[in-house]
């Protein structure tokens, strides 16, 4: 099948998936439902934006298919800021910081962990991807091992506000959250779409890179902030989806066998977007609210993260 006619099905599929996520059992005079489920929309288009754009760009710059900018530590930067929050102020936590402050300065923690990580990996010394790698694993871990510690300390009552942030839900969105989200995402994304053909070139490696003329410690700085930005947006709109990345780029791989990030970075898009609104009405209208989308993503994330180890491994064998 010709990838434009795989593309069009897509696109298809998405909007019969967003018709009835928007309408299913609704009164169309009904515009309070409709309003709300529109708002849940927008934000799901948002986040699976981010997430594929962000996943894709990672796994370029570290040529490495099963990595998702996760693995940096982020999302436990952004719970540990979140379990600080409640720590210090209790249930007073976001009455002292409202939800628009809480995203900015989230947004800035996030971006300047990403440029001590830059100045470590590319400073006097510089260090391989591998380095960048493993040293925002241990950051990670630290960040998330603080989380736990503190969690224990946290009045039982106030984890709950804790919880929120760690499990995604797009029930309760904050409007004025969202406008905020959705410029952050078009200032990263753009600037992307006016640089994609270095990304072709960095795809081929470092050295392939340099020696195409591009300047690589720039670019790659200028690409780690965009993957923050984006990272953040959806991390702060919703929480941490750990597995969604690994699941729509790779689907993106299989189904479309192009690399050129022209092509690439919005069939990953609309497949992120497919599986959010698709896995939000299967929570809503199948199972009754009874979990949350991001632990049926994680599921089926993580058997298809599982999958992609044993054929790696039955390749090099």
């Amino acid at each position: 099948m010709k990838p434009i006619l795989k593309f069009s099905l897509l696109l298809c599929l998405l909007l019969i998936v967003i018709s009835l996520f928007l309408f299913y059992k609704v009164d169309l005079s009904n515009d309070y439902a409709i309003s709300k489920r529109s708002i849940r929309l927008f934000s799901m288009l948002i986040v699976g934006c981010s997430v594929a754009y962000s996943s894709i760009l990672f796994q370029t710059i570290t040529n490495n298919r099963i990595l998702t900018p996760s693995i940096m530590g982020y999302e436990a930067i952004f719970i540990l800021f979140q379990t600080l929050i409640v720590f210090i102020y209790g249930d007073r936590a976001f009455q002292v910081i409202n939800q628009q402050e809480n995203f900015v300065y989230a947004v800035i923690l996030m971006l300047g962990f990403s440029l001590l990580i830059y100045f470590l990996m590319f400073g006097k010394d510089k260090k391989s991807m591998y380095y960048l790698l493993l040293t925002g694993m241990v950051f990670g871990t630290l960040f998330m091992t603080m989380s736990q510690f503190l969690h224990v300390l946290i009045d039982p009552n106030e984890f709950s506000m804790v919880q929120n942030f760690m499990f995604v839900s797009f029930a309760k969105m904050n409007t004025k959250l969202l406008s905020i989200a959705a410029i952050t995402m078009l200032a990263a994304i753009t600037y992307i779409s006016f640089n994609l053909r270095y990304l072709d070139v960095i795809a081929l490696g470092k050295d392939h890179a340099i020696n195409l003329g591009v300047d690589y410690n720039k670019m790659i700085k200028r690409f780690l902030i965009c993957i923050t930005l984006l990272v953040s947006v959806s991390t702060a709109l919703v929480g941490p989806i750990t597995f969604l990345g690994i699941l729509v780029c790779n689907l993106t791989y299989e189904l479309f066998k192009t690399r050129k990030h022209q092509f690439m970075l919005p069939i990953c898009a609309v497949i992120a977007a497919l599986c959010l609104v698709l896995g939000q009405f299967f929570v809503e209208q199948v199972i009754g609210f009874t979990t949350t989308v991001s632990i049926i993503i994680n599921f089926i994330g993580g058997i298809y993260f599982m999958y992609l180890l044993w054929l790696t491994r039955k390749r090099i064998s």
